[in-house]
């Protein structure tokens, strides 16, 4: 991988370091015309790198990516699109990047797009920039009725998630992001990160802003190795989702759940002590009282951990601030700790 570059902030000079990420398995056919059409001349950029994370592809991907000069990053084996992404954003942010991008390496989206991607983030108008597929209606890709239905079903999922936000795209991997942004990222899922992204920088306050742009629905090549099957995704998407939402939401996460079971035991309760006002007996409610008991308790106990949960989520974002500082200091490399140093092939004459 190349080396270190000092970036406008650091020598002085106009514009702003580009740095393109591009996870990529067995892209052959398409990853060395998406890496050429990369524009290189766009308003507040001084200069524009490629990186692909070739997640352990078996066909040409890596050697055509590096002739079509890219820097490539090789993954031994296949770990998935979310661990792909945080290879790539570590190498982004140590390459020196001020403003990143994400997209796929099969051609689905258009790299002369990146100029309107990364423009709100020039302006200083946002943190993180999303291409949308569905905020126009002559913008919506060709794409199967389910796929389409799971789109809005998750979008409304993490529309509730991130305090009632309005975001109409929160699968799309065309994405841009400030470094500071990039720098905030905490991301664990290895399957997808999507919409884990979008709950963990909603979390942390980072203002988020969603572009209209047009994106082909169906690959020309091979087969999406996320969303081939929907059920799929679907489950482990939702795990990650469920985990993010626990992550950043402790309270509201464990007291929702706490207070749904007690309005259940209360409920059941109030049936029981109705009919006992009316009839003078328990029976043959009695195990609508032991379920009041039981919910109540259950209720009492979720609550309890909230709190618990509330005091170490706090602790958390204690001890990513202080991870934001390091990772903002000179010469800090900006790794995520949990990724293996042996996930380079070989020195930096992987770089072109």
């Amino acid at each position: 991988m190349e080396a270190d570059a000092p970036t406008s902030r650091q020598n002085g000079s106009p514009g702003a370091h580009l740095v393109v990420i591009i996870p990529a398995l067995n892209e052959e056919k398409t990853i060395g015309a998406v890496v050429r059409q990369v524009p290189r001349d766009i308003e507040g950029i001084a200069r524009t790198s490629v990186i692909v994370i070739d997640d352990g592809s078996t066909d040409a991907t890596a050697q055509l990516a590096r002739e079509a000069g890219a820097t490539v990053i090789r993954h031994r084996s296949n770990r998935g699109v979310g661990a792909s992404f945080r290879t790539g954003v570590s190498a982004a942010l140590d390459a020196g990047a001020d403003v990143l991008v994400n997209m796929d390496g099969d051609g689905q989206f258009d790299p002369a797009d990146i100029p309107a991607l990364i423009r709100p983030i020039l302006d200083g108008a946002a943190g993180m920039v999303t291409c949308t597929r569905f905020a126009r209606a002559d913008l919506v890709p060709d794409m199967p009725k389910l796929k389409l239905w799971g789109n809005r079903m998750m979008c409304r999922l993490i529309n509730r998630i991130c305090w009632r936000a309005r975001y109409t795209d929160v699968s799309c991997g065309f994405r841009a992001y400030s470094r500071e942004a990039a720098m905030k990222l905490t991301l664990f899922g290895d399957f997808t990160y999507t919409q884990e992204s979008f709950i963990d920088l909603a979390g942390k306050g980072e203002h988020i802003v969603e572009v209209p742009l047009k994106v082909r629905g169906v690959r020309k090549f091979g087969q999406s190795r996320v969303a081939s099957n929907l059920w799929r995704y679907g489950v482990r998407s939702l795990w990650i989702i469920v985990c993010a939402a626990r992550d950043v939401r402790p309270l509201a996460f464990f007291g929702g759940m706490g207070a749904l079971l007690s309005i259940l035991g209360a409920v059941c309760g109030l049936i029981v002590f109705g009919w006992w006002l009316a009839t003078g007996r328990t029976w043959p409610l009695r195990s609508l009282l032991l379920g009041s008991g039981v919910f109540l308790v259950l209720g009492f106990l979720l609550f309890v951990l909230a709190l618990v949960a509330d005091m170490l989520g706090r602790q958390r974002a204690l001890l990513e601030r202080i991870l934001l500082r390091q990772r903002m200091e000179p010469g800090h490399r900006t790794a995520y700790e949990d990724e293996p140093d042996d996930r380079r092939e070989g020195p930096s004459a992987e770089s072109p």
